[in-house]
């Protein structure tokens, strides 16, 4: 090989779980899978393939009892396909870290500080910055020599100012502690919001944006002129829009209620707003599709259910209209917002005062490429735009650690 080594492999580490993407940044995406069940014995691994060779995706099970081992069986697949990261090709690893605090605003190249201030975060990140730690440290031991990035999905989020930031709580308690918002998803905003001003022709300094990041776990943005000046999420991604299994905004005194009449301690409270709440507290289901399913049944618990996920989205809607005074677009992204129709339409319905509206042809569209469905008419773009988080990692590890300035040659493309 000569030249730049344009290869970046992103890592997303999880408790129990890899999720992986080979990039090369001048030609295109290579490979990817992912390892769940780490630690049991009915270990997955599913690795797909994506240019050159004609290879199949491949799967196999079997117990795979850590992280390390994990990353060995990936690097396995990856040298059976000719794309082994002892490659002299492989330019960075790119990790997704979920919590940066204040201290990481932009991605970072990975040291022994850098790890140490990411474990000095666990307290506010108990359930992601561990399983973080645990994917960088075993992808440092695999390959030292190679630069290792942390890319922060709350560092997208540091551009809020104090007013949208801060808790109104005693200050020296919140400083003491590390009590503010922070917001999360920052990675698929920065991306949704930057690709938005592009679907409009425009830069994206020149564009106020709403973005609904709408998956199992939903968050929203108010982005101005490319920078985030609001988001839903806050000290925990507990916090905001109605979720799968989340209840996101709540009034923290239901906690001392359930405490005081329920007898429920910290823990149990914990697990009921984070895994027993949102649509699956509701209505007994997290996925979207099986709750229009029930709702064109008739089901009324799925629909009041519906209707309140929309309700919540209809008001960030509003709120931040209202902090952006000038709305250019609102956008869906992530697996409900690209996928569910039904959930862009009710949560548009009723706002034509505010310039919005949705066609109902064009919303109906099934496509993954970035477009626009409203109509022509109306005074602000209703889009939709698929997130791509890996490839924003990617570029982001790329533009920190190559030579070269940021490939476009590498564009989003529907996960096989």
């Amino acid at each position: 090989m000569t030249g730049t080594p344009t290869r970046v492999l992103v890592l997303n580490s999880g408790s129990s779980s890899v999720k992986y993407q080979l990039l090369d940044m001048s030609d295109g995406r290579l490979a990817q899978g992912l390892v769940e069940r780490i630690g049991e014995e009915t270990s997955r691994l599913a690795h797909t393939p994506l240019l050159g060779g004609g290879s199949a995706p491949r799967e196999r099970t079997g117990p795979i009892p850590d992280h390390a081992a994990a990353l060995k069986a990936v690097a396995a697949e990856l040298a059976a396909d000719g794309l082994g990261l002892d490659s002299p090709e492989l330019a960075a690893i790119g990790h997704r870290v979920v919590h940066g605090g204040l201290r990481f605003t932009e991605p970072t190249v990975i040291d022994e500080e850098v790890v140490a201030e990411i474990e000095r975060l666990v307290p506010v990140a108990p359930l992601h910055n561990p399983a973080n730690l645990l994917g960088i440290r075993t992808a440092m031991a695999l390959r030292p020599d190679l630069p290792q990035v942390a890319v922060f999905d709350t560092a997208f989020h540091t551009t809020m100012p104090e007013a949208a930031a801060r808790y109104a709580i005693d200050v020296e308690t919140a400083d003491a502690h590390r009590i503010r918002r922070y917001g999360f998803h920052g990675t698929s905003h920065a991306y949704v919001s930057r690709a938005t001003a592009k679907l409009l022709g425009k830069e994206p300094e020149e564009v106020n944006v709403i973005v609904l990041h709408l998956g199992n776990g939903a968050s929203a943005s108010a982005v101005r002129g490319g920078r985030c000046v609001d988001t839903s999420m806050g000290l925990t991604p507990l916090e905001g829009l109605v979720m799968g299994t989340r209840s996101g905004d709540i009034d923290p005194a239901v906690t001392f209620h359930l405490k005081r009449v329920a007898g429920m301690d910290a823990d149990e409270i914990d697990v009921l707003l984070n895994k027993k709440s949102g649509l699956v507290g509701l209505c007994g289901d997290n996925d979207m599709r099986e709750i229009r399913r029930r709702v064109d049944e008739g089901d009324a618990r799925a629909a009041l259910a519906f209707d309140i996920y929309v309700h919540r989205l209809k008001k960030y809607i509003g709120a931040y209209y209202a902090v952006l005074g000038r709305v250019d677009a609102v956008v869906f992204t992530a697996g409900v917002g690209e996928n569910a129709a039904p959930v862009r339409e009710a949560a548009i319905a009723g706002l034509e005062e505010l310039g919005l509206a949705v066609d109902a042809d064009l919303n109906a569209v099934r496509s993954g490429e970035p477009r626009i469905i409203s109509p022509e008419y109306a005074r602000v773009a209703v889009a939709v735009v698929p997130t791509d988080e890996e490839l924003e990692i990617a570029r982001q590890t790329f533009a920190l650690t190559g030579a070269d300035p940021v490939a476009e040659k590498v564009t989003r493309t529907t996960n096989a």
